[in-house]
């Protein structure tokens, strides 16, 4: 795998967003996941990975993104401290259906994936920004292509650390960033098969049936869309009658989702029709 040299810029990126091609066996010894029949892209090996001089390109204080399959972490970690980072949290991409539930259709040996890991990295002494003290650490959204990530995760990380942004292993390039890898050119198609059900889109919020139960899964899906919603401004009973919920089930789902509910504030003095009324 060929590759230019990874750009520069004066005083070094700030923050720094990875997507690896982690290369790894399967049970049956084969290279994954390179694979002619599915289009997906050439891998490399720990050791490559490792020897790029990223931390020659950053600056002395500077955030890492880096993506790493669950079964990937440690290694993963050994990446962060050979570019120089020290690991500090993470980000967990939840990967959804269009209903909102845990999308099963992933992949592993001994749990069914339905999340990722974005690891976050400090090197230096370098704080999130003040959005990011107040940002929780998941991204919830559905798959598009093998590998791609969601696009949400820009905002999110603009919202957190300071520029100038490098993105290593690019597919998609962002407005503002400054990208490299093989597939990072506008004109390169990236690889990777969009299969059915995977075009990503908005997670859609279903109708419930009066009684109907839920699995813990599914409720707090739907919780965390209707406590998006609340947090805009919208008020328990908009939401209510947006999705044709009851009352009671629109605030069990919010408080599924640990949403903090606004005061109502002081009552409303009785009108004199009230009054008269109950004399």
């Amino acid at each position: 795998m060929d590759f230019v040299p990874i750009p520069t810029v004066a005083g070094g990126y700030s923050t720094v967003l990875a997507d690896p091609p982690w290369r790894f066996k399967n049970r049956t010894g084969k290279v994954a996941p390179e694979h002619k029949r599915l289009g997906r892209y050439e891998t490399m090996d720990l050791e490559s990975i490792k020897a790029l001089p990223v931390a020659d390109v950053c600056a002395e204080n500077a955030h890492l993104y880096l993506w790493v399959p669950n079964a990937m972490l440690p290694v993963g970690l050994e990446v962060m401290e050979a570019w120089g980072f020290r690991y500090t949290s993470n980000i967990v991409w939840a990967k959804r259906r269009k209903d909102g539930g845990p999308d099963g259709r992933g992949v592993g040996f001994y749990f069914r994936n339905v999340t990722e890991l974005l690891l976050f990295g400090v090197r230096g002494h370098l704080r999130t920004l003040a959005p990011g003290r107040s940002q929780v650490n998941m991204i919830e959204t559905r798959k598009r292509e093998h590998s791609r990530k969601p696009d949400e995760q820009y905002a999110l990380i603009e919202s957190c650390s300071p520029g100038p942004y490098l993105e290593l292993f690019a597919r998609y390039p962002q407005p503002g960033w400054s990208v490299w890898g093989s597939e990072a050119a506008e004109d390169v198609v990236p690889q990777g098969r969009v299969f059915k059900g995977y075009e990503g889109g908005e997670i859609a919020v279903p109708e419930i049936r009066p009684g109907e139960r839920l699995p813990e899964a599914t409720e707090l899906a739907i919780g965390m869309v209707l406590r998006d919603e609340y947090e805009s401004g919208d008020t328990i009973n908009d939401i209510a009658a947006i999705h044709d919920y009851s009352i009671a089930r629109t605030r069990k789902l919010l408080k599924v989702a640990g949403t903090e509910f606004r005061s109502r504030g002081p009552a409303k003095p009785p009108t004199r029709a009230e009054l008269d009324a109950a004399s």
